[in-house]
């Protein structure tokens, strides 16, 4: 089977592309990224000699383009990961990611109706969700009520995806994950941001009074998901991904410090973002039931992993947290950092 993934520079992206190698290398794997501020193909190097591996640069809002790609490597299954997918950003300027997240997957859509692509799989995220309250968890039928630009960007591709299943008969399957953390995520998220500041001893800004809760997934744990999806998953469906670690925001700074030896006087509250969604939780009852699928790796075990490949691999987040990332960083967060914290 030759597979098409989308945002294959990207973190998950990336982490998805080596382990599809990894896992079936008699398969070919194409990646198509535009290669914005966070797709690096660095995350791929080690694929370079790599034969059954082809990357071509581009924009998946070009039908032209992909319409090439697909014909011209026999593309019978699509894992689409391209997307604009940092909130704070959406927040401040939208129509990027619409353009991206709601007409890229509907170029993709067409393109591969046009080819007849055996599979399409649509790699979406909890957000879409709304928030929780403090009990309970999203399962596939709860209601889609997203509260950031980012977020009604992806339940719209979601939405868009299972119309054109129902509609032209495109076999696809929509996944919704709950957060990734792992190796190759770029420095704005909560993880790798708190790492790398930590290691510079700047503040960690931490949104609110840090009582905000996610249900952390390892990266590895979410490819092996897709991976088994992609397979054996039911067309029309809808598989919710999570790991079932929930953590309050702070508490997972804390723990971060404490593995890297930094004190919490690093610790900066600051003010909380518009819309910001209290908790996230997923229920991955289903996929387990229907295809067996459970995460490998205890969150303990993962974020000690995550957090010693970031000590290990620092020419790799280096030059974007001096350059274009440091940039984004003081625009962001300068002003509440100023401020006194609490």
């Amino acid at each position: 089977m030759n597979v098409l993934v989308t945002g294959g520079c990207g973190f998950i992206g990336s982490n998805l592309v080596h382990y599809l190698r990894a896992q079936r290398p008699a398969q070919t794997v194409v990646t198509l990224d535009k290669l914005t501020y966070a797709g690096n193909l660095e995350n791929l190097a080690a694929l370079e000699r790599d034969k059954r591996h082809i990357f071509v640069r581009g924009d998946v809002c070009d039908r032209v383009l992909v319409d090439r790609v697909i014909a011209e490597n026999r593309i019978e299954a699509v894992l689409h990961l391209a997307a604009e997918s940092h909130v704070d950003r959406s927040i401040l300027g939208p129509g990027v990611f619409v353009q991206t997240n709601v007409l890229g997957t509907q170029v993709l859509l067409d393109a591969c109706r046009a080819a007849k692509v055996q599979r399409f799989v649509m790699v979406s995220t909890d957000e879409v969700y709304g928030s929780l309250g403090p009990t309970g968890a999203f399962i596939e039928a709860s209601p889609i009520q997203p509260s950031s630009p980012y977020a009604a960007s992806k339940a719209s591709a979601d939405l868009i995806t299972l119309a054109y299943g129902h509609t032209f008969g495109l076999d696809v399957v929509v996944t919704r994950c709950s957060n990734n953390f792992g190796r190759y995520q770029f420095p704005e998220k909560l993880i790798p941001l708190m790492i790398v500041n930590a290691l510079h001893d700047k503040p960690l800004p931490v949104y609110g009074d840090g009582g905000n809760v996610r249900d952390w997934l390892h990266v590895e744990d979410h490819c092996e998901a897709l991976l088994t999806v992609l397979e054996r998953g039911r067309a029309g469906e809808v598989y919710n991904i999570g790991g079932g670690a929930e953590r309050k925001n702070i508490d997972l700074v804390r723990g971060l410090l404490g593995l890297l030896g930094k004190s919490e006087e690093l610790i900066r509250f600051v003010a909380d973002r518009p819309g910001h969604d209290r908790r996230y939780a997923i229920d991955p009852s289903k996929i387990r039931a229907e295809l067996g699928w459970k995460p490998a790796h205890t969150f303990e075990q993962g974020l000690a992993e995550t957090v010693r490949w970031y000590v290990d691999h620092p020419a790799w987040w280096e030059h974007i947290h001096s350059g274009a990332y440091q940039q984004y960083y003081d625009t962001q967060y300068r002003v509440r950092l100023d401020a006194p914290a609490g």
